[in-house]
């Protein structure tokens, strides 16, 4: 199974923001988008990315005012990203070598979505669910 297929069946909405946002209005939107982590894409280009693991390691663990500090003091710059077209095997090792739980889409330079570990693991159980059933059918007959 592919990035792609992935795609097809969550969508391919990305939501983003600037970086010179506060975190507070970067919360406000992950909250109301029900998202884990936020894109920060100016002029096109994806600029890093912003997780709730950040918020809570850079800030509240900090004591500082999340209406305060600005979006650019905290977020990831060095973002791995993958293709439509890449396999499920690969982002999962992406991810666990590199400990991130989200990864952007990216073709022709252009984010096109973005991916999580919860959506590459029910993807996964999923294939393993049709393999199972499918030997069964094997079996059985």
């Amino acid at each position: 199974m592919t990035v792609n297929q992935i795609l097809s069946t969550k969508g391919k909405d990305v939501f983003s923001i600037l970086s010179t946002n506060t975190v507070f209005e970067a919360l406000t939107v992950m909250s109301e988008k029900n998202i884990g982590a936020i894109l920060i894409i100016e002029e096109g280009v994806l600029k890093g990315i912003l997780s709730e693991r950040d918020y809570a390691r850079k800030i509240v663990l900090k004591s500082k005012s999340s209406k305060k500090a600005f979006v650019h003091e905290i977020m990831v710059t060095e973002v791995f990203t993958v293709s439509p077209s890449d396999k499920l095997e690969f982002c999962m090792e992406l991810m666990s070598t590199k400990r991130v739980r989200h990864l952007p889409v990216v073709e022709n330079d252009v984010v096109v979505g973005i991916i999580s570990i919860s959506d590459v693991v029910k993807a996964i159980i999923e294939m393993q669910k049709e393999t199972i059933a499918h030997l069964n059918s094997y079996i059985t007959q």
